[in-house]
């Protein structure tokens, strides 16, 4: 087994214009990377309790999306992830421009979405949807002029999923939420109802959104649109 040491993954975020994520996007890369990162999970559950009890059970509330922490570190003295210096880049030296670069792509509002852009954070095998929670910059080394050589970036993502991957990963199959269903052979509506609503009484309904002259002969791979139910 060979090694290119020269071909090092970099901690890499891109940036997208689109809150799809459907562009391009521009990437900012890690001049170093982390030597570790944290991921936070945390569940909510309700605080209320009788009065005269001396307990509670833990009734669960809500999930909170993922947290990201990272520490990024930006150097102007020249050093490349090699320990090489960079004579023939001076301009990637400049950690005044590289913080300017690192906030306007992911802090400050893009004109266009009015909003923060939404990011992918990847290295290794972190993929990691996010928006940018805070960062904290710390300078810790400058120049005789006063210019800053060396910068800390403490920074924390908040996870971002799309409402179908959301979804996805709660696993949730509800009467209250939309679905599609692509129908394959011997698929009938009522059954399909049934599934879904927990009941097959929906399937005049979901005929009637779908415009349905037969929903007796369904034909496979036509795509069924099952409206949440209104309560």
């Amino acid at each position: 087994m060979s090694f290119d040491f020269f071909k090092l993954e970099k901690l890499t975020i891109t940036s997208y214009k689109t809150s799809t994520r459907t562009d391009k996007g521009e990437e900012f890369v890690a001049m170093f990377n982390p030597s570790s990162y944290s991921l936070s999970y945390q569940n909510v559950y309700a605080e209320g309790q009788g009065i005269n009890t001396s307990g509670r059970k833990a009734q669960y509330s809500i999930s909170k999306p993922q947290e990201l922490t990272v520490k990024l570190i930006l150097d102007g003295n020249g050093t490349t992830m090699m320990g090489l210096h960079n004579f023939l880049n001076p301009d990637d030296n400049d950690v005044g421009k590289k913080v300017h670069n690192f906030l306007q792509l992911t802090t400050l509002m893009d004109g266009e979405l009015h909003e923060p852009r939404p990011l992918k954070l990847y290295w290794g095998d972190l993929h990691f949807k996010c928006r940018l929670l805070n960062v904290n910059i710390n300078y810790t080394q400058f120049d005789a002029s006063g210019k800053p050589l060396r910068a800390v970036l403490d920074t924390k993502f908040l996870g971002d999923l799309e409402t179908p991957e959301r979804l996805k990963d709660e696993n949730k199959n509800s009467p209250d939420l939309t679905h599609y269903r692509i129908v394959n052979a011997h698929d009938r509506l009522p059954i399909m109802c049934e599934k879904i609503y927990g009941s097959s009484q929906y399937y005049v309904w979901v005929a009637k959104v779908n415009n349905l002259n037969d929903f007796r002969n369904l034909t496979p791979g036509q795509r069924i649109y099952f409206p949440p139910i209104e309560k």
